[in-house]
Order: C-alpha cells, then sequence, then structure tokens
C-alpha cells in the first residue's frame, strides 16, 4: 500500500450510526451494511463509471470519497494500467476514503490480488479538508471523482455526523434541509475535491430528481458543471435495495440549463451508450425534475400535449390555503358541541367541510353531503364569532379553550381576539393537495368554508361558467394526473403533495377542451360521481381519457395509452419509494 492503514479501533462513526469495528462482530453483513447505507455496487456499472471518468487519461488522479470494499478503486485501477499509468504510480493516482476500516483492509486485499495500489484513508470524509484550505489534508485535487455513496435516510442520518455533512456541503454553498439522505451532502463535498475541468460519476438514488430536500443539490449541479448526463435504468439494479438509482455523469465548469438523458433498461447495456445517444432536455431552475424519469417518447408526448391543449390550473383560479386556526380540534366542532353551548351560525360559528379529505369522494361536496356529515356529528362548523362580546355560550365555550391551553398555541398568540381565527371565504372548488392516488379538484356547491388540511381555488371572473363543475369531472384524465406528479412532491409513505405555487402549475385542459368534453361528459356527471364515491377510480379515469385525450384531442389510442402508462409509471416509483423506507 502507498500509505497504511491506521491502527484499529474501537468503534467507527456511520453517518451518525455508532457502530463496533471489532471483526468478531461481523460488519459486513447484510443488516449492518444497510443500517450503513452500503449496498455492492455491480461491477458493470463501476467500469463504466470508472472509464467515463478517466475520460482516457493515464495521468488521471481519481477519487473514491466512501470506498467500501474497492469496486470503484479496482475499476479505476485496471482502466488506468490499461491506458499505459505505470503501476508503481498508483498510490499517487487513486485515492479511497472510507470510515469503516475492515472494509478498507478487504479493499487492500483486493487491489493486491490484482496487482494494484491505492492510497487508503481511514477517515470520516466529511473531517477532511478540501484542497485549497489553510490546512491540506491528505486528498489533492482530482480529475475525477467516482463512487456509490452510502444511502443513508434522515431517520437514521443523525446527531454529530448530520451536523458534520450540512455544514460541509454548506461552505458549497448548498443548505440542506433536516430531512435530506446521507448521499446529498457527500455528493457536494466531493465536488469540493475536484478540478474545475475534472469529472464526477457517481451512482445515486432516483430520488436525486423528485424530492423536496435535494431540490438544492439539483440547483447547485446546473450551477457547478458545464454538462451533466443522466443514466436511467427501467430495473432495480442492486438486489439488496429497493431504491431505484440513477448514474451521474458530470464534468467541467460554468453552469448550464440542459442535461443529457441515457435511458436503458440495465446495467448490461451501458455498454452500448455513446456520447451521441443522449436526449437534451432542459431543466427547471426550481422544483423536481420527475418528468425526467419518463421514457423519450412519454417525455415528448407528455411535454407536446401539455403545451398544446393544457393551461396551469392559475389560468383558472389561483389555489389557496385554507384557514390555520392553530388548534383544529378547538376549533372545529361538531353538532353536538355546537349545540350543547347554544353557538348560533352566522353570530359564534360558520360552516365548513371537515378537516381532511377523507368526506371529498365524489366531484362535489354538496349541501345535501354537509347535511349528512352535520348528522354523523363530524366536525362542520368552524369557531368564527362575529362580534367583540361573547355570548354567555361562547364564553363558557372559550373557558374550555383556555383550560385546554389553547391560547398559548403560536397561531393564537399573535392574533387578537384569540379566539377569532382568520377564516378564509368560501371557494368555488377544493383541492386535495395530500393523496396516494393523485389530487383531485371537488366543487363546493355547499359553499362552505375549509381549514388548511386542503386548498382552495376561487375562479377568476374570466373563467367560464361552467369551470366549477367542469373541471372537478374533466381533471380526471391522463395529463393532468401525470402533471401532478411531475410537479408534485413526493412525501414518506408515498404520499403526494402540492403546495399552492405547485398546484397553480397543474396543467388542466384550455377553455376549448374544457367545453367540449363538458358537452359530452355532463349526461354522465351523475353515474361518473357514484363510480367515483364507490371507489371505481380506473372505470372513471378511463373514460374521461377517452373523451379528453381521444374523443376532443384527437390522440391515437397508442398515444394516450402511452401518457396513461406514463402515470402509473411515475405512480409505482414513488410508492415504490413508500415501500423503501418501511423496509429503513
Amino acid at each position: 500500500m502507498g500509505s497504511p492503514l491506521a491502527a484499529p479501533i474501537q468503534t467507527e462513526h456511520t453517518f451518525g450510526l455508532v457502530m463496533p469495528s471489532d471483526p468478531a462482530v461481523s460488519l459486513l453483513n447484510d443488516e449492518s451494511r444497510k443500517l450503513r447505507g452500503a449496498f455492492f455496487t455491480p461491477p458493470a456499472i463501476a467500469s463504466f463509471l470508472a472509464r467515463w471518468a478517466l475520460h482516457e487519461r493515464h495521468d488521471a488522479v481519481v477519487l473514491d470519497p466512501t470506498c467500501g470494499e474497492g469496486i470503484f478503486l479496482l475499476a479505476a485501477g485496471e482502466h488506468l494500467r490499461e491506458l499505459g499509468s505505470d503501476d508503481g504510480s498508483l498510490d499517487s493516482q487513486v485515492f479511497g476514503v472510507d470510515v469503516h476500516e475492515p472494509s478498507l483492509r478487504k479493499t487492500d486485499e483486493l487491489l493486491q490480488r490484482h496487482g494494484l495500489d491505492a492510497k487508503l484513508v481511514p477517515a470520516d470524509f466529511f473531517s477532511l479538508p478540501v484542497p485549497g484550505e489553510l490546512f491540506q489534508g491528505p486528498i489533492p485535487a482530482v480529475d475525477a471523482v467516482i463512487g456509490n455513496p452510502p444511502f443513508v435516510r434522515y431517520q437514521h442520518h443523525i446527531g454529530a455526523a448530520r451536523r458534520a455533512s450540512a455544514q460541509a456541503a454548506l461552505r458549497q454553498g448548498v443548505r440542506l434541509s433536516g430531512l435530506a439522505s446521507s448521499w446529498a451532502a457527500l455528493l457536494v463535498h466531493a465536488g469540493a475535491f475536484l478540478k474545475p475541468s475534472g469529472r464526477l460519476a457517481m451512482v445515486l438514488p432516483a430520488e436525486l430528481l423528485t424530492v423536496g430536500y435535494a431540490e438544492p443539490v439539483r440547483r447547485w449541479l446546473r450551477r457547478r458543471f458545464a454538462n451533466v448526463n443522466l443514466v436511467l435504468f427501467e430495473r432495480l439494479q442492486f438486489a439488496e435495495a429497493l431504491e431505484n438509482v440513477v448514474l451521474l455523469l458530470a464534468e467541467g465548469a460554468g453552469g448550464c440549463d440542459a442535461f443529457k438523458l441515457f435511458p436503458v433498461s440495465d446495467s448490461g447495456d451501458l455498454r452500448k451508450l455513446e456520447p451521441f445517444d443522449g436526449v437534451a432536455v432542459s431543466v427547471s431552475a426550481d422544483g423536481k425534475w420527475t418528468d425526467l424519469l419518463l421514457n423519450r417518447a412519454q417525455l415528448q408526448l407528455f411535454r407536446s400535449v401539455a403545451s398544446a391543449h393544457f393551461v396551469g390550473l392559475s389560468e383558472y383560479g389561483a389555489p389557496e390555503l385554507g384557514t390555520v386556526t392553530g388548534a383544529n380540534s378547538f376549533f372545529t366542532l361538531n353538532e353536538s358541541v355546537r349545540a350543547e353551548y347554544g353557538l348560533v351560525e352566522g353570530d359564534d360559528v360558520i360552516r365548513i367541510s371537515p378537516p381532511g379529505t377523507r368526506f371529498l369522494r365524489g366531484l362535489a361536496l354538496t349541501k345535501s353531503d354537509w347535511d349528512r356529515l352535520r348528522a354523523a356529528d363530524e366536525s362542520v362548523w368552524m369557531l368564527y364569532p362575529s362580534g367583540d362580546r361573547p355570548s354567555t355560550g361562547l364564553r363558557r365555550y372559550l373557558k374550555v379553550g383556555e383550560e385546554q391551553g389553547v391560547p398559548a398555541a403560536y397561531k393564537c398568540t399573535v392574533r387578537s381576539p384569540w379566539w377569532r381565527p382568520p377564516a378564509v371565504s368560501q371557494p368555488d372548488l377544493f383541492f386535495t393537495y395530500m393523496s396516494h392516488r393523485y389530487p383531485r379538484l371537488i366543487a363546493n356547491p355547499a359553499h362552505v368554508t375549509f381549514v388548511n388540511s386542503m386548498h382552495g381555488v376561487r375562479l377568476r371572473s374570466s373563467a367560464p361558467r361552467i369551470a366549477r363543475d367542469a373541471l372537478a369531472l374533466v381533471a380526471l384524465n391522463s395529463v393532468t394526473m401525470l402533471g401532478a406528479e411531475v410537479f408534485g412532491r413526493s412525501y414518506g409513505g408515498g404520499i403526494l403533495k402540492m403546495e399552492p405555487r405547485e398546484a397553480a402549475a397543474l396543467p388542466v385542459p384550455q377553455r376549448h377542451v374544457l367545453e367540449a368534453a363538458w358537452e359530452i361528459l355532463r349526461p354522465e356527471r351523475a353515474a361518473i360521481d357514484r363510480q367515483l364515491r364507490n371507489g371505481l377510480w380506473t372505470t372513471v379515469v378511463t373514460r374521461v381519457d377517452q373523451v379528453v385525450l381521444r374523443d376532443v384531442l384527437k390522440l391515437s389510442a397508442d398515444e394516450a395509452e402511452m401518457v396513461h402508462q406514463a402515470v402509473l409509471t411515475l405512480r409505482s416509483r414513488r410508492l415504490s419509494r413508500a415501500a423503501a423506507a418501511v423496509g429503513d
């Protein structure tokens, strides 16, 4: 070895996990590797990334910042030898870092068996100074960074290790949220070791493209590199993990506005890739890049249909937040409580859709629906006193809130009086912004207001008269649903969430498309409403797609099916990520 390993230590700290390093504990078993976020990379992937990163340069200096058991260092060393590098100089060209010393010993043995060498550094990568800092560390500026960063979710990426990783990313101008998994900070910190003209080739979870916490990383990639390539796999590549992966290949400096996509089936297809095979795709400065997970045909069809025949929901009306009470359990009441305290509609309480969205099963919340919810003793009232002199019944109820400590809730402390929440006016439509399937628009003929468990949409004066009822039905098409997957954000449990800004961009049919589709579907509205309330989602979407995509937009059967399959693909990825989280 060019640099001998330090003597074994008693414990190691791997991204917030304290684990014994005694070999007798068998740290290399499957469960400990999973906790450390370490999954063995298929040789075909390691070889592909090493060859691309070294770029025919026999004198290139390469770093794997979390080298594990050495598969990337082996691939780099073998390729450098093929290019004519002297075996004796490899310890000054090939660098590997890992906090897990048993893995480094495995790496040393692996390289020696193949007649190769490297400088192995037993350290927490985040503790190493980057080149150019006041104190030069053991790793110089390199021409290539390769590897497969540990994927440790935020629940386990905790304590001092999280703080060190977040600070390292912040030094490179990237502020990560507390939800960030371990790979995000490591990717950014590794980029600081790269020469301006260097190449970065990494295996990353596909959530790089989809989750909110990775948005600072996406912005950093656009800002830092002149050329970014993404290899997207249709199949899982790691038998031990349920997470889809993407290969990131970035080079140069100066920033870029478009990425190149290389969709492949599996690692066996990597040898077929050529530089001219990729498709250049523009990416947004902010927000998700979920649409990059679609194949080329799906992506092109979605973008062309959406741009030609759809508009953002904000063209009809701006999505808005519901009332933030500060304590829904106190401020929202059922009929029994209202009657017990003698609270009067209009004087003390106003009508609302009950908190949550489980009651919104059909195309609309009707007056009959609200009456049934009231009879079922659901929370259909919100405290909203109209005067400043509480009635006797209201004073009794406010005393209950005081005993519960409600006035101390933050939202209550910043308003006066604390017991009058800032009720929003009645929207034309509700928007279920959190869902497993997809967000929906629900008409509000009951004319009730709502709290912040959903959004509301108030239609513009320029919207067509039919918009309230038509949007709730016609938006149940695959283009709009695909837009929800593209613009929404995936959270724990596979939940898809759309904040007002994202909801405003949701693609819904243009006015002439809406009117033409409504003309066909309006006679079927009652039947479709019953189907929705009975959970027949597939039946409803199939019918709406037939009308919107086939009858009105004149898409072929294959094109309509392609859009629908794209929705299923992204939803499946989102839900499979939830399944992976359950296994953590």
